[in-house]
């Protein structure tokens, strides 16, 4: 059985410092609660309009990651989500220059844009492979694993293995929207093929998108899962039991 890792995402972290001036919460210290608490791994998201995670965020948590790998020997994985497109904006330097210069262990793209409040959908790659192509190339050629932001669907997750890429990550909030309705099994057996599809092509699984301490279970039975991201659910969990239980919960839920 493999092992399946769990990356933080601190973007709600860096949601309620902004509201603020100054740096309270701060990103590092949540980051380090995670990490000690026994997260695998860090997720942010930036985006252009800065709603959250700003660019020296990032260039901190590589820095602060990198050092407790060089200390510690721990296995902390980097996760840089984004949009692949997104060009130097006032301070924020492009996307893919920001991955240049920090140097993920693992990039995922995802096609979202400013008008979404959040990410509610994969590529389509009869569109966009030909664009992303060149790019995934680039952030392979610096050592970075290249994850793809995908929808269940297993005739996209056949065009992503001809990218190139190392992994998916599969978007699960239409999973997680059915919870709870007739609909469940139908949506979960769509991840389920798309997992398996996946992993017969090579393509290592991650997931992400509105799983939370209810529906994590049923989803990490699906085929090959790697890591799954969580952010949100996360957060809004740690007010109520603190961020270190919080953490423990969701890692105990995918090492059972």
């Amino acid at each position: 059985m493999l092992n399946k890792s769990l990356s933080v995402n601190l973007n709600k972290i860096a949601l309620i410092r902004n509201s603020r001036e100054g740096d309270y919460p701060s990103i590092l210290a949540h980051a380090n609660i995670c990490i000690n608490s026994g997260a695998d791994g860090i997720t942010v998201h930036p985006r252009p309009d800065l709603r959250h995670i700003k660019p020296q965020d990032v260039y901190d948590l590589s820095a602060l990651i990198s050092k407790l790998k060089d200390l510690t020997k721990k296995s902390v994985e980097f996760n840089i989500e984004g949009n692949p497109f997104a060009v130097k904006r006032g301070s924020f330097p492009g996307f893919i220059e920001l991955i240049d210069e920090t140097q993920p262990d693992q990039c995922t793209l995802v096609p979202d844009t400013d008008s979404q409040l959040t990410s509610d959908h994969g590529f389509d790659l009869n569109l966009t492979s030909d664009k992303l192509y060149p790019v995934i190339n680039h952030l392979r050629s610096l050592g970075v694993r290249v994850s793809l932001f995908m929808d269940p669907d297993v005739g996209q997750i056949k065009l992503a293995s001809e990218l190139g890429v190392e992994r998916i990550e599969l978007f699960t909030g239409p999973y997680a929207a059915a919870w709870g309705t007739e609909e469940l099994d139908n949506v979960f057996e769509r991840y389920f093929e798309s997992a398996q599809l996946a992993h017969k092509l090579g393509l290592g699984v991650n997931a992400g998108h509105d799983l939370n301490l209810n529906n994590l279970a049923k989803f990490s039975t699906i085929p090959a899962l790697q890591e799954v991201s969580i952010g949100h659910a996360l957060i809004v969990d740690a007010i109520a039991m603190g961020l270190e239980k919080a953490v423990l919960s969701y890692k105990n839920i995918l090492t059972t």
